[in-house]
């Protein structure tokens, strides 16, 4: 038997196939599925909050917000979910494209800061945030941009060292640590701990930042001290973040060292760097920040004497020269 279309049911049948070939596929292709798989594996590997999560309720809610995504942009909305979950306001994922994603709800306060003019017995050092690699001609330029500070102030009569961190929004902190070493002194200044309880020290030795004894950020021609071990004065505010933090807690603990200021921003945690099979990188907050006393942080970092902006050069050198 032969089948006779009338051109009306023809048209119908046409529109139909056409919009069943055009429609959506009805599930997440391979290719995304499988680098979201990559990405949690590591976040439930490496995560600060590993061990509070319960992975496949998370992995199920993050697959569900990727729906049928067929490529890695589709995954971008499961990713912000992702990252809203681990609950640690650090980690951030950069995509090969250049899109940065983040789901923090810390926001620092930063502001401009005036170079201060202090007595000629108190030496006054700025730190800034720096961004770029430990070992390269930048990182080291910028150490020893700080540790000029210091050798153009120090003089047998400096009665102590305010050192200046407000505003430092982080970046790479071994350049940092390089700088400032002089006045920190040698030795342990701080810890990384992680989810499981492992402890990676940081530190300054010889003109160099140092991680377990692995040189970072090196001098080669180093300044040191007149008078070794002098009295600190540490200035803090809403400003310090991250690898600011970082500064602010290798101070903690110090002999002859007190802070002013306001509380830090609140991100004193470790970001580890996992660069993923598209090119793409996922910065995920995997351990916490601890003085040399091992004591975590994850919080503000508390200043000694809380002091107004306006007030806080003249409290700290009150404080150094009484």
């Amino acid at each position: 038997m032969k089948l006779h279309f009338t051109p009306l049911l023809l048209f119908i049948f046409l529109l139909v196939s056409c919009s069943d070939d055009d429609s959506e596929p009805a599930v997440i292709s391979n290719e995304a599925q499988d680098f979201l798989d990559e990405m949690l594996d590591i976040m439930e590997s490496n995560s600060i909050n590993k061990n509070e999560i319960d992975w496949s309720s998370f992995r199920q809610d993050v697959l569900e917000r990727a729906g049928n995504a067929q490529n890695i942009k589709d995954t971008y909305p499961a990713i912000k979910r992702a990252l809203r979950l681990l609950e640690d306001n650090h980690s951030i994922y950069r995509g090969a494209d250049g899109t940065v994603l983040s789901e923090g709800s810390i926001r620092c306060n930063f502001q401009n800061i005036d170079e201060a003019s202090t007595p000629e017995t108190i030496g006054y050092v700025r730190v800034t945030a720096f961004s770029g690699s430990s070992n390269s001609s930048e990182a080291i330029s910028f150490a020893k941009e700080i540790q000029d500070q210091i050798s153009s102030q120090d003089n047998s009569n400096t009665e102590g060292w305010i050192i200046d961190l407000r505003s430092n929004s982080g970046g790479n902190m071994w350049p940092m640590l390089a700088g400032v070493g002089p006045v920190l002194g040698e030795g342990t200044a701080g810890y990384f701990i992680d989810a499981d309880e492992i402890e990676t020290s940081w530190g300054y030795q010889n003109g160099a930042s140092v991680s377990n004894g692995n040189l970072l950020t090196q001098l080669d021609d180093f300044y040191t001290l007149i008078t070794d071990n002098p009295k600190v004065a540490v200035l803090l505010d809403n400003g310090i973040a991250s690898s600011g933090e970082v500064m602010a807690i290798s101070f903690i603990g110090r002999e002859n060292t007190r802070s002013f200021g306001t509380p830090t921003c609140g991100l004193s945690t470790a970001n580890s760097r996992f660069n993923l099979s598209d090119g793409s990188v996922l910065n995920l907050t995997a351990a916490f920040l601890a003085d040399r006393n091992k004591n975590k942080f994850g919080m503000p970092v508390e200043p000694d004497e809380v002091t107004a902006d306006e007030d806080i050069i003249q409290r700290a050198v009150n404080w150094l020269e009484n």
